[in-house]
């Protein structure tokens, strides 16, 4: 997947392409219904996501409580991953803020990227002051010459499939309900950082991950699938994973910590993913280590079985 970081001087090979427009946080089956009308839209274009960072919500409430379901990188990982064939990640900027929808649809769409064909929600809403909407977008694309498609919005079991639908659901301990809107298990992505090492000393070494900046699922104890990125343990394993601040030690800053069963090796500065499977229990203030330690067996053990039976 080639990343296009501007839209101006874009070289001629990443123009011409069919693409989405939108957020992407989580790249759920709506997003992915909206790139594949993209992809159907001009079977002979590249296929491509137009997006921005940051996002416009960090951009207008930048001390607003962390909300993305991804990364950056995590975004890029995912949409690559699908088959997205050009992302164009736009700066979202003073200068984006303060364009009009017809400067956008002229100097960025058609100008900028020559974009053939471009697919919006029907809830897309762009320009300065978000005062274009999607069947203007329409109208523009007449003026100058893309295409556009308006995307129905999706929904499951009577619910709008929506990055707020899925936040809903993490925070309600519900990591069930966010993968079938996901279509894939929601995952925390991130380096493996220096923790206290307490895991070590009780039996049960732990990954360590920081979750700044996104949206924190409920506090507890979780099954997981584990995906090591990069280095010399590349690969999938089943775990177990605390999320929160570990009030036993009198901590205050929410992380990850997984467990990976049967595993031996050093991970730090390995990338992780770690897949939210199945909620276990919220978190506990253990009186002393035993009880601690003890627990930690029965999570274990329960989650052992949750993932050998996926």
């Amino acid at each position: 997947m080639r990343i296009i970081q501007t839209y101006q001087n874009v070289a001629p090979a990443d123009r011409g392409a069919s693409v989405a427009i939108g957020n992407f946080d989580g790249v759920h089956l709506g997003h992915r219904s909206v790139i594949r009308l993209a992809e159907q839209a001009d079977a002979t274009a590249p296929t491509g996501v137009l997006t921005f960072e940051p996002h416009p919500r960090e951009f207008f409430a930048p001390d607003s409580p962390p909300f993305r379901l991804m990364s950056r990188d995590a975004r890029r990982h995912r949409l690559e991953k699908i088959g997205v064939d050009i992302l164009y990640e736009l700066a979202f900027d003073a200068e984006m803020v303060a364009l009009t929808p017809e400067e956008f649809a002229r100097d960025v769409i058609s100008d900028g990227l020559g974009l053939a064909h471009v697919v919006v929600g029907a809830d897309f809403r762009f320009g300065k002051e978000r005062s274009g909407g999607a069947e203007e977008l329409q109208a523009f694309g007449e003026q100058f010459g893309f295409g556009v498609t308006i995307a129905p919005l999706l929904e499951e079991n009577d619910t709008t499939i929506s990055s707020t639908a899925i936040r809903t659901a993490l925070s309600e301990a519900r990591p069930g309900d966010a993968a079938a809107m996901l279509g894939h298990w929601h995952r925390i992505e991130g380096k493996v950082i220096d923790g206290e090492k307490r895991g070590r000393e009780l039996g049960y070494p732990t990954a360590n991950m920081s979750i700044d900046g996104l949206h924190p699922p409920a506090f507890g104890v979780y099954a997981v699938l584990v995906d090591v990125l990069d280095g010399q343990h590349k690969g999938s394993y089943h775990g177990a994973a605390s999320l929160g601040v570990r009030p036993m030690f009198g901590e205050n800053r929410a992380n990850l910590e997984t467990f990976i069963f049967d595993f031996k090796g050093d991970l730090y500065g390995s990338t992780l993913s770690v897949g939210l499977v199945e909620f276990l229990r919220p978190e506990i203030k253990f009186e002393g280590l035993e009880s601690l330690i003890a627990q930690m067996d029965a999570d274990c053990e329960k989650a052992r079985k949750v993932l050998e039976s996926l």
